[in-house]
């Protein structure tokens, strides 16, 4: 299935059915009077979060979402039936914005959460509903409240708990790839991962969510190469892992370069908790891997991990230190004083 994190679509309600303007006709009844039933309202627009979704590949190949108008009046007192709704199932982590594409209306980060776009229009009177002791035999209607309609932009950001950057080629797929069930594609060349990759790490009798977004370069802030449209899948991580490959030329230059591109991107990514770690440690010989550690060491302010994806080496190490960053976070919210209630 191809990934998409971004479409555009056409949503409307459905128009209320208009009221009916009947009386009644039996037999032996002199004044009959009106029976005229009021329109059935129209249908409305929804979005729901669901399970088993990671792309809005499904919004591409359709766009527009109408849902069903209220049914007529009838005579007998009859009211008309209302509309089918239209609903949009999205994964979670997925944005509703106006046509604008910076007003958010809608933030799906549950599963089931459902919110309402746009409301079908109410169903019109019944010449019945006009009665009065003056008026005894009204001959209008009201026509049905027509629906709302408008255009959406859908912005999906994964839900991850943990996810990867670094430069293109520092071993992030093959790290994903050793960790997970995920089969991203690995090749020796830049760029070989064109979309963003979840994973379920399961480690030490525990589990949590780690996300692959491709290489960053830089500029990728302003959109050169992939990093600007990938970059907003790394705001919702709780905890980054940054790959710096042993064998590039300088690893503490490389460091810098990309958290460069974090800090100049925004949404708070320069402030997530990180864990440095020197990638493909197994391609070094002894002396040439001492340097670059010391080279990251300060650039990063702080002892990097070691680790080869392809070996090994230090994998597990790098998980417990996610691990441990997860665990911490969700003690300090737990330990956190409780706001105090609000009183109108």
């Amino acid at each position: 299935m191809k990934f998409l994190d971004e479409a555009k679509v056409y949503v409307r309600s459905g128009d209320g059915g208009p009221g009916c303007v009947s009386f009644r006709r039996e037999k032996f009844i002199e004044f009959g009077g009106p029976n005229g039933g009021d329109g059935g309202r129209g249908g409305d627009v929804w979005i729901e979060c669901v399970q088993g979704l990671n792309t809005l590949i499904d919004y591409r190949y359709r766009q527009h979402f109408k849902a069903r108008k209220g049914e007529h009046g009838m005579g007998s007192n009859c009211h008309g039936a209302k509309g089918d709704d239209a609903v949009l199932q999205v994964p979670a982590g997925t944005q509703v914005f106006a046509e604008d594409g910076e007003t958010l209306i809608a933030d799906m980060t549950e599963v089931g959460q459902r919110v309402r776009l746009a409301k079908g229009g109410n169903g019109g009177f019944g010449n019945a509903y006009f009665t009065t002791s003056t008026n005894r035999a009204p001959r209008h209607a009201n026509p049905g409240q027509e629906g709302q309609e408008m255009w959406l932009i859908l912005r999906l950001k994964l839900i991850a708990d943990a996810g990867l950057v670094g430069l293109p080629n520092a071993g992030k797929s093959t790290f994903l790839a050793t960790v997970t069930a995920a089969k991203p594609k690995i090749a020796d060349y830049p760029f070989t991962t064109l979309h963003p990759g979840l994973g379920v790490v399961r480690s030490d009798a525990r589990e949590f969510v780690l996300a692959d977004i491709p290489g960053l370069i830089e500029g990728a802030h302003e959109g050169v190469g992939l990093g600007d449209r990938f970059l907003a899948h790394v705001e919702r991580c709780r905890v980054l892992l940054h790959l710096v490959e042993g064998t590039s030329e300088h690893a503490g230059k490389a460091y810098k370069l990309v958290r460069r591109e974090l800090e100049a991107y925004g949404g708070g990514l320069a402030d997530k908790p990180e864990i440095v770690a020197l990638s493909k440690a197994d391609a070094l010989d002894p002396d040439t891997l001492k340097n670059q550690v010391a080279r990251l060491k300060r650039a990063a302010g702080g002892k990097p991990l070691v680790l080869s994806a392809a070996s090994g080496q230090g994998v597990q190490e790098a998980l417990r230190a996610i691990q441990a960053q997860l665990d911490g976070e969700d003690t300090a919210d737990e330990t956190a004083e409780p706001a105090e209630p609000w009183h109108p």
